[in-house]
């Protein structure tokens, strides 16, 4: 019980889950549930030597270690344990992330860590905890949105298990999130989220397209293809909300007026994300970024949280051109990013996406 506790204390003290005024309640919730993951790990290696383990378990186990070696070798990602062991959660996901901007603001709320940082969400164990906690922010006024996460990464701190909730998703999503995950070990940059998560999208995107073209997958390199074409027409229309949003919450108008506005300015977002999706099923794509995102009907949180994820990609895209594909460069340079200032950082990496934006149509 004594080493427990230990644990405990040390685990709490290594990933600085407790905030300022951060209640004991959200400080034993986040503990324990990572506890439970390091306490409950598996060897990868030991399962596959069961008879009776479940084929569609087994086989995602044999897809995961060949990616990680290809990780390690091809992608120059951490090796360090991680995503050898796997852990059943008994749920759909591991964490509930709350997001939450305030109502007439794009701006996200964040909950500042001592060890991780200022970050744009608050994870919980608990999706009821999560949905308990996002009804009062939302009692303030706020917009709120509730997200279930597959996998988080403790950058390194532990040896991340592969759990569960990872194997929903088809095999190119799984195959990206390993090496998402991968990449914050890799890089992490305190109190920038949108660096963090561009960052390892970025890298995700590339390992998958690495991993295709190095087995010959042309039909799924095909998919990935389309895939990424769709991802940029939301993004450019996601970016006209954002400018017509933005304008409206630093204009003139009373609040009431504004939330009229607010409220048909997302509805015709949803119109224009209808019309997309049927430009792609005549097309012959089944797919739909961002379409359960959609379904529920985005607000200002959702919108950030989308953002956080997406708005950098284009700036590590194009570090990796300029690196000409090189991954020991493109990591140097991304580092050296991460070491600027917060206005300098931001300044250089939106010069990087006004670049990427005058190229593109010229590689195309």
């Amino acid at each position: 019980m004594r080493l427990r506790r230990l644990a405990l204390v040390s685990l709490l003290l290594l990933l600085g889950l407790a905030e300022s005024g951060c209640s004991i309640g959200y400080y034993w919730q986040a503990s324990r549930g990572q506890m439970s993951i390091v306490q409950g790990r598996e060897p990868v290696a030991d399962l596959l030597e069961q008879a009776e383990l479940e084929p569609a378990l087994r086989a995602r186990l044999e897809l995961s270690q060949q990616v990680l070696q290809f990780a390690h070798t091809e992608m120059l990602l951490p090796d360090n344990g991680s995503y050898t062991t796997y852990f059943d959660t008994g749920h759909p996901y591991v964490v509930w992330n709350v997001f939450a901007a305030p109502e007439f603001s794009l701006a996200p709320q964040v909950w500042c860590f001592p060890v991780a940082g200022c970050i744009a969400y608050r994870g919980y164990f608990s999706e009821a905890q999560a949905r308990a906690y996002a009804d009062k922010l939302a009692t303030g006024g706020a917009d709120i949105f509730v997200g279930g996460v597959s996998a988080y990464s403790t950058l390194g701190r532990f040896r991340d298990p592969i759990l569960n909730t990872m194997l929903s998703s088809d095999d190119a999503d799984f195959i990206a999130l390993l090496f998402h995950e991968l990449a914050h070990q890799l890089l992490y940059v305190q109190d920038d989220s949108a660096f963090n998560e561009g960052f390892a999208t970025a890298v995700e995107y590339e390992g998958l397209r690495r991993w295709q073209r190095a087995r010959g997958l042309q039909r799924d390199m095909a998919t990935e293809a389309n895939d990424s074409r769709q991802r940029q027409d939301v993004m450019s229309l996601l970016e006209n909300t954002r400018t017509r949003l933005r304008e409206l919450y630093s204009g003139a108008l009373d609040d009431n007026d504004k939330r009229v506005r607010k409220q048909a300015i997302y509805s015709e977002l949803s119109a224009a994300y209808e019309r997309l999706a049927q430009d792609w099923q005549a097309a012959g794509l089944t797919r739909r970024p961002y379409g359960s995102l959609f379904k529920r009907g985005l607000n200002n949180a959702s919108l950030g949280a989308i953002a956080t994820y997406a708005d950098y990609v284009p700036a590590f895209d194009q570090l990796l051109e300029m690196c000409a594909g090189d991954l020991s460069c493109f990591y140097a340079s991304a580092r050296s990013l991460g070491e600027l200032s917060p206005e300098s950082r931001r300044d250089y990496s939106e010069r990087l996406i006004e670049m990427r934006n005058l190229l593109a149509p010229m590689a195309e």
